[in-house]
C-alpha cells in the first residue's frame, strides 16, 4: 500500500472529522450535518455513518446491565414495533432475537460494513460503489431502531444516569443527519 496515499486519506478524513467536531462544538447542529463547500457526499456520509455508529454504540453500552434478555426479551420500541433479525446472508428469514442479542447482531454487522473497503473505500480516489448509499440507509435505519428501543424501554435509566441531554443530542444530530443527507 502506497504510504502517500494512505497519510493522504487519512488527513482529508482528519479534516472532516474536524470540520465535525468543531461545528459540534458550536451547539449549530443545522451547520454540523451540512455537506462542507467542496467536500464530496460520500466521504462525507462516510464519516459521518462511523460517528454515528459509535455514538449509538456508546450509549447503548451504558445500558447493557439493564437490557438484558430477561429485561427485554425481544427487540421492540412499543407494541406496535418489534424489530427482527435479519443480515441478508447467515440469517435470511427475519428471527426473532432479545434486544441485546439485536444490537449485538447489529453493531457486528456494521461494523463490517464499515470494515468492507469494496463498500467504504479506504484509499484516495477509489470510487464509492453505485448501492453505497443504499447500504447506509440500511445502517441509518438500524441504527434508528436502537435510539427507538433506547427512548421507550429505557428512558428512565437514561434519566437516573443522567445522559438524558447527551441521548437527546445525539439523537437530534442524527434525525438532522438522515433529513439532510435523504438518508
Amino acid at each position: 500500500m502506497n504510504f502517500f496515499i494512505v497519510y493522504q486519506t487519512y488527513l482529508m478524513c482528519a479534516q472532516l472529522k474536524k470540520h465535525i467536531d468543531a461545528t459540534l462544538g458550536s451547539g449549530n447542529l443545522r451547520e454540523a450535518v451540512r455537506l462542507p463547500p467542496g467536500e464530496d457526499l460520500n466521504e462525507w456520509v462516510a464519516i459521518n455513518a462511523v460517528d454515528f455508529f459509535n455514538q449509538v454504540n456508546i450509549l447503548y453500552g451504558t445500558l447493557t446491565e439493564f437490557c438484558t434478555p430477561s429485561t427485554c426479551p425481544t427487540m421492540t420500541a412499543g407494541t406496535r414495533y418489534e424489530y427482527r433479525w435479519a443480515d441478508g446472508v447467515s440469517i435470511k428469514k427475519p428471527i426473532e432475537v432479545s434486544a441485546p442479542k439485536y444490537v449485538e447482531y447489529l453493531m457486528e454487522w456494521i461494523e463490517t460494513q464499515l470494515d468492507n473497503e469494496s463498500i467504504f473505500p479506504q484509499k484516495l480516489g477509489v470510487p464509492f460503489p453505485p448501492n453505497f448509499q443504499d447500504v447506509v440507509k440500511t445502517i441509518f435505519k438500524r441504527l434508528f431502531r436502537v435510539y427507538a428501543h433506547i427512548y421507550h424501554s429505557h428512558f428512565q435509566m437514561i434519566m437516573s444516569l443522567k445522559e438524558e441531554a447527551h441521548l437527546n443530542t445525539c439523537f437530534k444530530h442524527y434525525v438532522l443527519f438522515t433529513w439532510v443527507s435523504h438518508l
